[in-house]
């Protein structure tokens, strides 16, 4: 049986009805496992996109009146159905990215994970919160978080059910419908989510799906979404947030990343290489927290090296459905070229492959070796620009505070590892300029730990998901002040003067208390 006759036609069909689409367009899309075909998709049009919207926002009036308490039933729901129904994501998830089971994996628990914290944090993190009035005692005031209305979701192919339905979560979560577009190369994924959500309780209006290129179905729903979520490269961003700007609608956007590591003096050679076979190599580098150059104290280079590149050739390649792979295929051939370009470019600069640096058409039709480089000059392409495959390079330091100044070079500023001994290392990162830094880890600490924010600096994104940080976004704060008794302005009988003679004795007062 092909790896394509793993999802049935039936199956097929009964998700891709999710669509919104009239137009009678499909596109077929492939596995990078093999390269054969998986599915007709529809393609919305215009029209489509319109018709969502129009749903969505309707929906959206009724569901923002659903009570806290039933928005928190559905997405513990929706936990217990995605690790009951594991085994067919994990099979999707493959299919359309190529990724290792056990990466495949990361995702699920990811989903699982976001539906269970904001299913239990919803209550404290929408509920109105008091805060200090003018005039105490007499102004009461209070802050409600409104849902912005209908939310605009572009989702990746890289990640492409926890960062399809992960995302929109807390969007839904918060009283907003959504219009989500995933990516064309790894539709099938994203819907069976949107089927759980819907069996969940999710009313089906609250999350439509329209499908098409970026360009055409994407530009449509910036266009219209009431806030913009999107996960992609840097140079769509940086259009997306033009776009959402022309119409003053805010946007969160998680882009690339040239991620660093920093190997500390005094850490544990066998650990630190461990870590960041993980860190490099996890979904085949196709992750944009993934960690694409380490820089390594000179005392600790070449055991590190050593160990690393050990590590590195000891791992499998492999197209099947199961657990055996350690490392899975690239998404297409534009990735493959990128992957030995980069490659070939830094050996034309003077840099040295240690190992890999070649495509594998022998296991499928996208696989490309686990590559380690040393010696990488700054004439090089992949000294500073993202690769997002399976490329890390090597570089060795004098000092911590070269290895941070190393770290902070070039224009991302998504995610850092640092490993070694823990007080430094808790020392060293405010210094590092990154959205999330974790210690003794490549990215899964902080992108496992659901309740901190997760985002990028600098060119690597504005906004934050996850976190109280991650459901806000999606909601307008507003302030409701009750005055009682005497008027801001002061009662009509007491002349003005007076009243700000005695205002100004209050203030006076207040200036000495202590603080709230």
């Amino acid at each position: 049986m092909s790896l394509a006759d793993v999802v049935p036609a039936s199956r097929v069909q009964s998700l891709t009805a999710l669509i919104r689409s009239t137009s009678g367009e499909t596109r077929t899309t492939t596995t990078p496992l093999t390269g054969e075909p998986v599915a007709q998709i529809p393609v919305s049009s215009i029209d489509d996109v319109e018709a969502a919207f129009d749903a969505a926002r309707a929906a959206q009036q009724r569901w923002a009146q659903t009570p806290l308490e039933a928005r928190s039933a559905a997405l513990l729901r929706l936990h217990d159905l995605v690790l009951a129904h594991q085994d067919e994501l994990l099979d999707l998830i493959q299919l359309e990215s190529g990724k290792a089971r056990a990466h495949a994996f990361d995702e699920v628990a990811h989903l699982a994970l976001t539906a269970r914290f904001y299913a239990r944090r919803l209550k404290s993190q929408l509920s109105p919160t008091r805060r200090n009035g003018a005039l105490p005692g007499l102004t009461r005031v209070e802050v409600n978080q409104v849902p912005k209305g209908v939310v605009g979701i572009i989702s990746p192919w890289n990640y492409p059910l926890t960062m399809a339905i992960s995302d929109g979560l807390p969007a839904v979560a918060a009283g907003n419908a959504v219009v989500h577009k995933p990516d064309s190369q790894s539709p099938l994924i994203a819907l069976a989510g949107v089927e759980l959500l819907r069996r969940a309780g999710i009313p089906t209006d609250v999350w439509q799906v329209v499908s098409g290129a970026g360009s055409v179905v994407g530009s449509a729903i910036i266009e219209r979404a009431d806030y913009i979520c999107f996960t992609g490269s840097t140079a769509t961003g940086t259009l997306v947030a033009k776009q959402a700007a022309e119409r003053l609608v805010s946007c969160s956007l998680e882009l690339g990343g040239k991620n660093p590591m920093i190997v500390l003096p005094g850490a544990d050679v066998e650990r630190a290489a461990a870590g960041a076979v993980t860190a490099c190599f996890s979904s085949a580098g196709q992750l944009c927290v993934s960690i694409e150059r380490v820089y390594v104290p000179e005392a600790l280079y070449d055991g590190f090296r050593d160990a690393f590149v050990r590590r590195v050739q000891a791992l499998s390649l492999g197209a099947s459905l199961d657990w055996d792979a350690d490392m899975g295929s690239l998404i297409s051939q534009s990735q493959v070229e990128t992957v030995a370009k980069h490659v070939d470019d830094a050996v034309a600069n003077g840099a040295t492959v240690l190992t890999g640096g070649r495509a594998r058409p022998d296991l499928g039709p996208y696989f490309f070796e686990p590559t380690v480089l040393e010696g990488v000059t700054e004439a090089a392409a992949c000294f500073a620009e993202e690769t997002f495959g399976p490329l890390v390079s090597l570089y060795q330091y004098r000092t911590v505070d070269e290895a941070v100044a190393l770290a902070n070079a070039g224009e991302y500023g998504l995610n850092a590892s640092i490993f070694g001994p823990v007080r430094e290392a808790r020392r060293i990162a405010p210094a590092i300029k990154a959205g999330t830094v974790n210690v003794n880890e490549g990215f899964a600490a902080t992108f496992g730990s659901i309740d901190a924010p997760m985002g990028g600096m600098r060119t690597s994104g504005v906004g934050r998901r996850q976190g109280a940080e991650g459901i806000l976004r999606y909601t307008e704060p507003q302030a409701v002040a009750v005055q009682r008794a005497v008027p801001m302005g002061g009662p009509a009988f007491v002349p003005a003067r007076r009243y700000a003679q005695a205002l100004t004795l209050g203030l006076k007062v207040l200036r000495r208390t202590p603080r709230a």
